[in-house]
């Protein structure tokens, strides 16, 4: 039996273009796991805390470089104060879900914070496990279906 063909990256793209049209596809997109999304609460996260997270992945292309968007700009972004960003920033940090790093070029200034998603990363991974196993769970069920709906044949003489 021959397999489905996957879709390449290039038909991805235009399937997303699709969805959500070419000019806003084509000035830029962020991913983040759906399982983020789905468990945000079960992680700690408010409806801010989400938007900072996702302002974050914005700037968050490859794993050995991780985001630093300034407060301001994320501030701006979502339309609340930086004092309120830096608020919900310390209580990720609490929650283990961001680590910030701070940058002090001199003891007049800085330059803006790097952002590490490792402890949101780890603390969402039981939940995608959990997922995956509910993912197998119905492949196999659905399997067994379809088995047991096939009547089984045998050789008459």
């Amino acid at each position: 039996m021959a397999k489905a063909a996957q879709p390449s990256d290039t038909e991805k793209l235009r399937v997303n273009e699709k969805k959500w049209t070419k000019p806003l596809w084509a000035a830029g997109w962020s991913g983040i796991p759906n399982i983020i999304i789905e468990k945000q609460a079960a992680l700690g996260l408010d409806p801010l805390d989400m938007n900072i997270i996702l302002h974050l992945t914005q700037y968050w292309w490859k794993a050995d470089n991780p985001p630093c968007p300034s407060v301001g700009t994320i501030a701006t972004a979502l339309g609340v104060t930086e004092r309120t960003i830096q608020k919900r920033i310390k209580a990720l940090e609490e929650l283990h879900l961001i680590e910030r790093v701070e940058r002090r070029q001199t003891k007049y200034g800085s330059m803006p914070n790097i952002y590490k998603l490792d402890g949101l990363i780890a603390a969402a991974t039981p939940y995608a496990q959990e997922k995956l196993k509910e993912i197998e769970q119905a492949k196999a069920a659905k399997k067994a279906r379809i088995l047991r709906k096939k009547p089984v044949l045998s050789v008459v003489k």
